[in-house]
């Protein structure tokens, strides 16, 4: 019977995951494939966010801040070396090098520690863009199989057109599901990476102005 078809099944409800993924056509390897490189993307990032929130110290930030101010180089890179924190990280290697050129040193730093933070987006961008694409793609040829299917007796293609109708909607829905859920990450990760280009945009103009501030008054002790 038609109705008991699973096509039609899919309508009503009553199709496993395994099912669904079987009839939403030869489309759904490839949106199964971008779907767990998205996960995986998002989790590592997700993991790299935690591990770097529980190093960040601003307190020895704010402490190698003073002790430029006091002209006190060395006590500066004494208390930042030990700590894993990117700011503080990023301070140490512009102090250790300022007598060459503090602006590249700092700016060589931040570079590096910054595209941590960007590792994975370009690939995550690309899985949110291209899920719907390929459900569309397979909108297509679900649709395809439909009209093709529009042959002859209609009541006996019945279950062949609602299967088809089936794979364009499977395939839909699952390239949409997996961009929206990816955006939703995607978005938090852009957000924490602003956040810590802000974070070291800061830290850059306090070192110059205590930099400045210091170089009026006496020359840096070493």
């Amino acid at each position: 019977m038609i109705t008991q078809s699973l096509p039609l099944a899919f309508l009503l409800g009553d199709q496993t995951p395994m099912e669904l993924f079987k009839h939403g056509g030869p489309i759904m390897w490839p949106i199964l494939l971008i779907s767990f490189l998205g996960m995986t993307v998002v989790v590592e990032r997700l993991f790299f966010i935690m591990r770097e929130n529980s190093h960040r110290e601003p307190e020895v930030v704010e402490k190698m801040l003073e002790s430029v101010e006091k002209r006190d180089i060395e006590g500066a890179l004494a208390i930042g070396k030990p700590s894993k924190d990117f700011v503080a990280k990023i301070l140490v290697y512009s102090l250790t090098n300022k007598e060459y050129s503090l602006s590249n040193a700092f700016i060589r730093a931040s570079s590096q520690e910054l595209a941590r933070f960007q590792q994975g987006m370009a690939t995550l961008d690309t899985v949110i863009t291209a899920a719907p694409l390929l459900g569309l793609l397979g909108t297509v040829t679900g649709m395809m199989r439909t009209f093709g299917s529009m042959t002859g007796d209609i009541s006996t293609a019945a279950a062949s057109i609602t299967g088809g109708v089936a794979e364009a909607l499977i395939a839909t829905a699952c390239g949409l599901a997996i961009a929206v859920t990816a955006l939703l990450p995607y978005n938090y990760l852009n957000a924490r990476t602003e956040e810590a280009k802000h974070e070291v945009a800061d830290a850059s103009n306090a070192l110059e102005i205590l930099i400045k501030k210091s170089e009026t008054n006496a020359p840096f002790a070493r």
